[in-house]
């Protein structure tokens, strides 16, 4: 049920009225920052779809059919031979595919085209998620495609993705999108006491340092996170406040030394996030809203300098930096040309 995943109401709302429509597109996309819990969504819906004894529009989550659908079968070794094809759940009708190194590859997506002209086997419906859609090539996109644009009636694919821009437009276009938001602090907290995956006295920092992801704050370290994220309000203070150019690239400089290598693409997410809660804050939205709320204070004084058009324009260059990374660019100066922009806009 989806009472029980934590956060994106709107989105639950959204597929109840699916749901209970009877009106389930054949290919949903699902898109968000990892560990949101686009999978559970995803999950949710295929029980939903197979329940023996649905309530209301959703699944019981407690049939054994549900339970099955719960129970991925999980290659045992780490061998990319083993993870090249359809992993299945316990019960047939519901699997997933997943990268074997860095690219989704054209066998699987056969794989799944074979497999969506099946009838179920034992439910209602056979549903496919493909994880880290954004892996796909333009070869295992288009074996895709032809899936996607003439669904059969009793199958459904999920794509998964934190960056759906590197999608293909043609396969973004046969697609309903959702998008998934970051949770917030509260809802991080709560769902780390509710599950007992934190002591009271460390859910608070924890979820802080999620960063929105519920994956994250369970493995991210607490000081490493402070740190990253002291330097990102300093990048959004010199371009809202003080204007200060060449602080801005010292700061570039230092976020691209090599004892921070694993962590720039989470400093351009933490720069992303408090450029969000300044710009939520300048609407006038309350302070239980945003993600960083203990550094409420500091970006208070930003949303006051900060306008919705520059903003977004912010985000959006931000956005395109990301998607370049993984190309390999010269990351140096393109965070330069990036904070030089963003400081003009």
């Amino acid at each position: 049920m989806f009472d029980q995943l934590t956060g994106n109401e709107r989105v639950k709302q959204l597929l109840r009225r699916m749901l209970g429509s009877g009106r389930v597109p054949g290919a949903l996309l699902f898109t968000g920052e990892d560990g949101v819990g686009k999978k559970l969504f995803a999950l949710e819906i295929a029980k939903a779809l197979n329940c023996r004894a649905p309530q209301g529009a959703e699944a019981c989550g407690k049939c054994p059919t549900c339970v099955r659908m719960s129970r991925f079968n999980f290659p045992q070794s780490e061998d990319s031979d083993d993870w090249k094809k359809i992993i299945w759940t316990d019960h047939g009708d519901v699997g997933m595919v997943v990268a074997p190194k860095r690219l989704l590859l054209v066998d699987q997506m056969r794989d799944i085209e074979r497999e969506a002209n099946f009838r179920p086997f034992e439910g209602k419906a056979r549903v496919f998620l493909v994880d880290d859609a954004d892996k796909l090539n333009d070869q295992s996109a288009n074996a895709l495609l032809k899936t996607l644009e003439e669904p059969p009636p009793t199958s459904h694919i999920i794509l998964i993705s934190s960056r759906p821009a590197m999608l293909l437009p043609t396969i973004r276009s046969r697609c309903q999108a959702i998008r998934f938001s970051p949770l917030t602090t509260a809802e991080i907290e709560q769902h780390l006491l509710k599950n007992k995956l934190a002591t009271p006295a460390e859910a608070r920092p924890r979820a802080r340092a999620g960063n929105g992801s519920i994956g994250r704050a369970l493995t991210g370290d607490l000081e490493s996170f402070k740190e990253r994220r002291d330097a990102m309000l300093q990048v959004l203070t010199a371009l809202a406040i003080t204007g200060d150019h060449s602080r801005l690239l010292r700061l570039a400089e230092e976020m691209n030394e090599a004892k921070h290598k694993d962590e720039y693409e989470f400093g351009l997410e933490l720069l992303e996030t408090l450029i969000r809660d300044a710009l939520m804050l300048s609407f006038g939205v309350g302070s239980g809203q945003v993600i960083n709320e203990d550094v409420l204070p500091q970006l208070q004084k930003i949303s006051e300098r900060i306008d919705s058009r520059s903003a977004t324009s912010w985000i959006s260059q931000i956005e395109e930096l990301r998607e370049q990374l993984v190309v390999n660019i010269n990351r140096k100066p393109a965070t330069d040309a990036l904070f030089l922009s963003m400081a003009q806009s």
